[in-house]
């Protein structure tokens, strides 16, 4: 490929990788001299135990506290209002995200309209965050979204029913506390969707059109992680080796894309989140096969060495072949980790893929997809996964 000698930035935040990271929420959060902290966190990870612990640990630092926790699984415009309010209101002056995607994306928009009076949605797209966000500390307690390394938000547009990206320097969190122990209470199909994010965010940094030799390390390497652990993580939850194997993964792949951006697959799964408020992993399982099938001709090499990370041979088979042999092989590992839905069951029907390939294609994911697509590419697309 071309690009690999173009003039190309990487960012990424300080990271803090490993067992007990999570314990140095307050050490970090009094580097920044915070004194009142807007935890960002939703139920599950509050019933799971993981909120109560970063909290603990930022009042034994001398840190006041106040939790916003009313996250929807794809976070809503108006919850990031509502905690952008309860943030000023409050008087907070950090924020730490303890959560998924979807807790963290929504810490980001909090943080972005704290600083920048505005509306989230008035920063949709590339570089129009203004003003630097206030301290951000990420947690993840899922292997997959990334959002702890990535620059990168996602917000769901509720009047429009569609996600809206929002990329920028700006969001790119402070410091990302990366404890795989955290992912041991993810039930197994958060673990399958989750895991299969990281692999799609791997595969798409690899072949998109602005990746680089930086970025296709970690693209490779995340590739390589998911198909060594991810079956083996559904099937033995607690096992620490293989969550560890998930969760550098899902950090090697989120500072690839975050760096080289995505494709097809994801402007597909936002339109498909938006509108029909399904969870991002199994959207991109559902399509990353489909996708790769529209694409292999403009990026052939490159999808050659995906096959070869995930452990296949390829370097014999002519290119119908490896096609078929990459594309089975990412079907096998969707349907094994038990992501079995199709999109028709899902609620997609002929009558609005029309209407999710519109929005599809203004995403900014789109732009970096090797191959250009048409509307009715996008289309065909959608109804080959329904």
């Amino acid at each position: 490929m071309g690009n690999q000698h173009q003039i190309r930035k990487f960012v990424n935040p300080e990271i803090v990788y490993g067992n007990d990271a999570l314990n140095l929420a307050g050490q970090y959060a009094r580097t920044y001299e915070a004194e009142k902290v807007l935890v960002v966190t939703d139920k599950g990870v509050m019933e799971a135990g993981w909120a109560d612990k970063v909290t603990s640990c930022l009042n034994n630092a001398g840190i006041e506290t106040v939790t916003f926790s009313d996250i929807s699984p794809n976070p809503r415009d108006h919850e990031v209002m509502a905690g952008a309010d309860l943030y000023i209101s409050s008087m907070c002056d950090a924020i730490v995200a303890v959560g998924g995607g979807s807790p963290m994306d929504c810490a980001k928009g909090i943080a972005i309209v704290a600083t920048n009076n505005c509306h989230i949605l008035d920063v949709e797209g590339v570089d129009k965050v203004r003003y630097p966000m206030p301290p951000l500390i990420c947690i993840p307690t899922t292997a997959g979204t990334s959002a702890d390394v990535s620059q990168f938000a996602i917000i769901n547009n509720t009047a429009e029913k569609v996600k809206i990206a929002i990329v920028s320097k700006s969001t790119v969190p402070d410091v990302a506390l990366i404890d795989p122990q955290t992912t041991t209470t993810m039930p197994s199909y958060l673990t399958a969707c989750t895991g299969m994010d990281a692999l799609t965010h791997a595969v798409e940094a690899y072949v998109s059109n602005a990746s680089s030799a930086m970025t296709d390390l970690h693209a490779l390497q995340a590739i390589k992680l998911v198909g060594l652990h991810l079956q083996k993580a559904i099937d033995n939850p607690q096992n620490l080796e293989y969550r560890d194997g998930m969760m550098l993964a899902s950090m090697e792949a989120g500072l690839a894309f975050s760096n080289a951006s995505l494709g097809a697959v994801h402007a597909m799964a936002h339109s498909l989140g938006g509108l029909l408020d399904l969870p991002h992993g199994e959207c991109n399982a559902l399509l990353l096969e489909h996708v790769i099938r529209y694409n292999f001709s403009a990026a052939t090499e490159r999808y050659r060495d995906v096959a070869a990370a995930l452990g296949l041979d390829v370097s014999n088979m002519g290119d119908d072949v490896c096609l078929d042999t990459l594309t089975g092989c990412i079907r096998n590992m969707r349907i094994r980790a038990g992501i079995t839905n199709s999109l028709r069951k899902a609620g997609v029907t002929t009558d609005i893929i029309p209407s999710l390939a519109v929005k599809a294609m203004k995403d900014a994911c789109m732009v970096t997809n090797p191959r250009r697509p048409s509307l009715s590419d996008i289309e065909t697309i959608y109804e080959n996964a329904a």
